[in-house]
Protein backbone atom coordinates (compact mmCIF):
# COMPACT_ATOMS: atom_id res chain seq x y z
CA UNK A 1 0.00 0.00 0.00
CA UNK A 2 1.44 3.37 -0.98
CA UNK A 3 1.79 6.18 1.50
CA UNK A 4 -0.71 9.03 1.13
CA UNK A 5 1.01 12.20 -0.05
CA UNK A 6 -0.10 15.45 1.58
CA UNK A 7 0.32 19.05 0.49
CA UNK A 8 1.74 21.41 3.07
CA UNK A 9 -1.01 23.74 4.34
CA UNK A 10 1.11 26.82 3.63
CA UNK A 11 1.52 25.70 0.02
CA UNK A 12 -2.24 24.93 -0.13
CA UNK A 13 -2.91 28.57 0.82
CA UNK A 14 -0.13 30.15 -1.26
CA UNK A 15 -1.04 28.25 -4.45
CA UNK A 16 -4.67 29.43 -4.22
CA UNK A 17 -6.45 26.23 -3.25
CA UNK A 18 -7.88 27.78 -0.06
CA UNK A 19 -9.03 30.90 -1.90
CA UNK A 20 -10.70 28.96 -4.70
CA UNK A 21 -12.29 26.36 -2.38
CA UNK A 22 -13.78 29.22 -0.39
CA UNK A 23 -14.73 31.37 -3.38
CA UNK A 24 -16.28 28.60 -5.45
CA UNK A 25 -17.71 26.24 -2.84
CA UNK A 26 -17.77 27.36 0.79
CA UNK A 27 -18.63 31.08 0.54
CA UNK A 28 -21.84 30.66 -1.50
CA UNK A 29 -23.05 28.30 1.26
CA UNK A 30 -22.23 30.78 4.02
CA UNK A 31 -19.15 28.83 5.10
CA UNK A 32 -15.40 29.48 5.04
CA UNK A 33 -12.49 27.10 5.49
CA UNK A 34 -9.91 28.66 7.79
CA UNK A 35 -6.15 28.34 8.11
CA UNK A 36 -4.47 29.30 11.37
CA UNK A 37 -0.91 30.59 11.43
CA UNK A 38 0.98 29.87 14.67
CA UNK A 39 3.46 32.23 16.30
CA UNK A 40 6.29 30.12 14.85
CA UNK A 41 4.85 30.51 11.32
CA UNK A 42 3.47 27.00 10.92
CA UNK A 43 0.08 26.81 9.24
CA UNK A 44 -2.71 24.35 9.90
CA UNK A 45 -6.37 23.93 9.07
CA UNK A 46 -8.33 25.74 11.73
CA UNK A 47 -11.99 25.06 11.25
CA UNK A 48 -14.98 26.09 9.20
CA UNK A 49 -16.66 29.42 9.80
CA UNK A 50 -20.43 29.07 9.82
CA UNK A 51 -22.53 31.96 8.51
CA UNK A 52 -25.26 29.81 6.97
CA UNK A 53 -27.82 32.08 8.63
CA UNK A 54 -26.69 34.87 6.27
CA UNK A 55 -28.86 34.54 3.12
CA UNK A 56 -26.17 36.05 0.86
CA UNK A 57 -23.38 33.79 2.03
CA UNK A 58 -19.86 35.19 2.40
CA UNK A 59 -17.58 37.27 0.18
CA UNK A 60 -13.94 38.26 0.13
CA UNK A 61 -13.34 41.99 0.42
CA UNK A 62 -13.20 43.69 -2.98
CA UNK A 63 -9.56 44.69 -2.39
CA UNK A 64 -8.56 41.12 -1.54
CA UNK A 65 -10.30 39.41 -4.45
CA UNK A 66 -9.29 41.95 -7.11
CA UNK A 67 -5.58 41.90 -6.21
CA UNK A 68 -2.86 40.54 -8.48
CA UNK A 69 -2.20 37.87 -5.85
CA UNK A 70 -5.84 36.67 -5.99
CA UNK A 71 -5.75 36.60 -9.79
CA UNK A 72 -2.50 34.61 -9.77
CA UNK A 73 -3.98 32.11 -7.31
CA UNK A 74 -7.07 31.66 -9.49
CA UNK A 75 -4.92 31.10 -12.59
CA UNK A 76 -2.79 28.55 -10.74
CA UNK A 77 -5.84 26.54 -9.67
CA UNK A 78 -7.30 26.80 -13.19
CA UNK A 79 -4.03 25.38 -14.59
CA UNK A 80 -4.07 22.52 -12.11
CA UNK A 81 -7.67 21.70 -13.04
CA UNK A 82 -6.85 21.80 -16.75
CA UNK A 83 -3.84 19.53 -16.21
CA UNK A 84 -6.11 16.84 -14.77
CA UNK A 85 -9.29 17.35 -16.80
CA UNK A 86 -8.38 15.54 -20.02
CA UNK A 87 -7.03 12.49 -18.21
CA UNK A 88 -10.09 12.32 -15.96
CA UNK A 89 -12.45 12.52 -18.93
CA UNK A 90 -10.45 9.88 -20.82
CA UNK A 91 -10.18 7.59 -17.80
CA UNK A 92 -13.56 8.03 -16.15
CA UNK A 93 -15.81 9.97 -18.54
CA UNK A 94 -16.10 12.94 -16.19
CA UNK A 95 -14.10 15.69 -14.51
CA UNK A 96 -16.21 15.98 -11.36
CA UNK A 97 -17.33 12.61 -10.05
CA UNK A 98 -21.11 12.30 -10.23
CA UNK A 99 -23.16 11.23 -7.25
CA UNK A 100 -25.59 8.34 -7.48
CA UNK A 101 -25.90 5.35 -9.73
CA UNK A 102 -25.19 5.81 -13.44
Amino acid sequence: MSKIKRIDIKEFREKGFLQEANRMFFHPLGLALEIEISDDGTESLGGVWDYRHDPEGMLFSEDAISSDDANNKKRNVDRERANHSENRVNSFGFIIQPVGKP
